[in-house]
């Protein structure tokens, strides 16, 4: 990876009055208060985000909407808080969005994002923006229009070309995006090796019917793809070599959305002798379907996900899995970040390398009368 040294510098003095406000009589409707993008998008007659895209001059605006937009702008005297950005300068904040609060891999990444920053004189503020496309762009336009100096996006489900335009004026990096962006940095898992390790593992301990859980396509066209669609590739590639006919059962990265898959798959005639989760949290779904039916792990089926979460090595469940070290990819990421805010503009791929982790989830297979016998 290519990096430059860092150097944390001081944070300058900043006055009490932090809204740019500068003696001016800025009006509303009428009034002696400031004029808000509230107000503004109350006037036009549309959304806040529309006032927000028209204020930042992001692609996508019409010119019916410019106008309109525009308009109640000189009409209220609305003065964009960029202008305020530019009269104290940097706001000292990195705006984080992750998907999911209850993926425990992604507060992990977070706490490396935290852990980095201690040092430094920026301070994270952290939105969760869901799978929705609309709902993460929204929340990311919310984080630029508090005047973040940096952001940090972990699987966002937005289309790349977006990204890569929001990343001309706010330096950007974005964590599980595999290809090579043009704008942006990026900080990925080797999830193909990953899913591969896990493959070899299965097949050297017998298993020929293995079954992978993954997560929906998120539509992006290739090179970009997210994690989840990289190891799934992983997986059927290495399935392929064996000789090997891939299965794979479509589910969320959810507990819910592993103990469906679990229950799916064990409703067939014909049963897999391992399940591949495509992620920890899911594993643990499927570990509580195949509870519930009595059916035995390992000694009946075996089960393995991928992350390593702190819950997969707690002895009970003794998870097998792979390493992709949440911690470091935070970590990584707010260095790059740190990075792209003081000057560098070439982007940069950083690649972690996944490790397998064996531990008692996984066995030699059995055949289905026996797994069959062992639920009665």
């Amino acid at each position: 990876m290519n990096s430059t040294k860092h150097e944390n510098n001081e944070m300058p003095h900043r006055s009490r009055r932090e809204d740019g406000y500068s003696g001016l009589p800025l009006t509303a409707a009428g009034t002696s208060r400031r004029a808000t993008l509230q107000d503004v998008a109350k006037d036009a007659g549309v959304s806040v985000s529309a006032v927000s895209k028209v204020v930042r001059g992001a692609s996508g605006v019409s010119a019916h909407m410019l106008q309109t937009v525009t308009s109640s702008i000189e009409r209220l005297g609305y003065r964009p808080h960029a202008g305020a950005r530019g009269l104290r300068g940097r706001s000292f904040t990195v705006g984080v969005m992750i998907g999911d609060i209850l993926s425990p891999f992604q507060p992990e990444v977070v706490q490396g994002i935290s852990a980095e920053l201690e040092s430094s004189p920026y301070q994270e503020i952290i939105v969760v923006g869901g799978i929705s496309p609309d709902r993460q762009k929204r929340c990311i336009e919310a984080l630029v229009d508090r005047q973040v100096d940096g952001l940090i996006l972990v699987a966002p489900w937005m289309e790349v070309d977006w990204i890569e335009s929001l990343a001309r004026s706010t330096p950007t990096v974005v964590v599980g995006l595999h290809g090579a962006a043009s704008y942006f940095d990026t900080v990925v898992d080797d999830d193909r090796e990953g899913a591969r390790l896990i493959v070899e593992h299965l097949v050297s301990l017998g298993h020929r019917h293995i079954v992978h859980t993954s997560a929906p396509s998120a539509g992006k066209k290739k090179p970009f793809v997210l994690s989840h669609t990289a190891r799934r590739e992983g997986y059927e590639l290495a399935m392929k070599a064996h000789g090997l006919d891939p299965d794979v059962v479509v589910t969320m990265y959810t507990e819910e959305g592993g103990h469906l898959a679990a229950t799916e798959i064990m409703g067939r005639d014909i049963l897999p002798t391992a399940i591949f989760a495509g992620a920890d949290i899911a594993a643990f779904g499927v570990l509580r379907a195949l509870e519930d039916k009595g059916i035995r792990v390992p000694q009946d089926i075996t089960i393995t996900g991928y992350d390593n979460i702190y819950a997969s090595t707690i002895g009970r469940i003794a998870l097998t899995t792979v390493d992709q070290s949440g911690s470091l990819t935070g970590s990584v990421s707010a260095k790059l970040l740190l990075e792209r805010m003081n000057g560098r503009d070439q982007p940069v791929q950083y690649v972690v390398g996944p490790k397998l982790i064996t531990r008692s989830t996984s066995a030699e297979p059995r055949s289905n009368a026996q797994i069959r016998a062992g639920a009665r």
